[in-house]
């Protein structure tokens, strides 16, 4: 690699990388959140990714348990949170220490709340604007801002390069193979 070009693209790559391990990890703390959350209520575990499911089933994916609509809410839930996660990661990489990240990225969450269940999800998924339980899923994204601030752990550091040990020399077995001169 010629020493004149920049590192940057690998790092993007790296915060990439790690952007999208952390906003699956919140993604999932996130989603088990909403199912406890859910459960408490007596509603079902799955309730909110049945409702996410609505956006493209419609009221049909809206249902008690897990159906086959339960997999694309789901999958919908992991991909959108971890894209999401990938981009804060490559726009926020190495720029703030650890307690900024996580301060940032908890406000990136809640923002990212407000603006997609407020406004996108109004014309795009109706259902999810109008039957999601605020709170809960309000603190479900402070629980992915928490996880989201984490990337930094997923980054790979390279290994701590460790100073050589100083050992006195060994005799070399050549020297020792040298007949020594007699007297004589």
């Amino acid at each position: 690699m010629d020493p004149a070009t920049p590192e940057r693209p690998a790092g993007a790559l790296r915060a990439l990388s790690a952007g999208l391990q952390a906003g699956m990890a919140g993604a999932l703390w996130m989603l088990g959140w909403l199912g406890l959350s859910d459960t408490w209520r007596q509603r079902s575990f799955w309730s909110s990714e049945n409702l996410m499911a609505s956006v493209f089933y419609g009221g049909g994916a809206i249902r008690a348990g897990f159906g086959s609509e339960t997999w694309t809410g789901l999958a919908l839930y992991l991909l959108l949170y971890s894209l999401l996660g990938a981009g804060f990661a490559v726009a926020f990489r190495d720029r703030f220490q650890r307690p900024q990240t996580l301060l940032l990225s908890v406000l990136f969450a809640v923002g990212w709340y407000y603006l997609s269940f407020r406004l996108i999800w109004k014309s795009a998924g109706p259902l999810v604007a109008l039957l999601h339980p605020e709170r809960p899923t309000l603190l479900g994204h402070l629980v992915y801002g928490t996880f989201l601030g984490r990337y930094p752990k997923y980054l790979p550091h390279a290994a701590p390069v460790q100073p050589a040990a100083v050992h006195p020399p060994e005799p070399s077995p050549v020297a020792e193979a040298v007949p020594e001169e007699r007297e004589g």
